[in-house]
């Protein structure tokens, strides 16, 4: 804030930060979870391990052929291993087949 003689003069900010992301092209959608291979993430917080049970057995009824990969296969997604279990993601979703995630935080 400054001042002209009688006029006082306001700096103005801007309430909504500078973009720092570039958007991308989402993936392409599934059709259906028939038949696919779907993983399970958790950051081990809240209620996951009773939550995705029951995730299983509601998608299993209604996409036969449906399969998980359980979240314990991964490790937490929050806490000391975090990094390290998100850096080594892709290459683990590419090699077990998965074609759709399920990310639980503090379900």
């Amino acid at each position: 804030m400054g001042a002209q003689g009688n006029e006082v003069i306001y700096d103005v900010v801007w309430p909504r930060g500078e973009k720092s992301l570039t958007v991308t092209q989402l993936a392409k959608r599934l059709d259906s979870l028939e038949g696919k291979t779907v993983a399970e993430l958790w950051d081990y917080l809240f209620r996951g391990d009773e939550i995705f049970p029951i995730l299983e057995e509601e998608l299993t009824k209604r996409y036969p052929g449906i399969k998980f990969v359980r979240y314990d296969t991964f490790g937490s997604t929050h806490g000391d291993e975090e990094h390290a279990v998100l850096a080594a993601l892709p290459a683990q979703l590419k090699e077990l087949g998965v074609d759709a995630v399920i990310s639980g935080m503090a379900c």
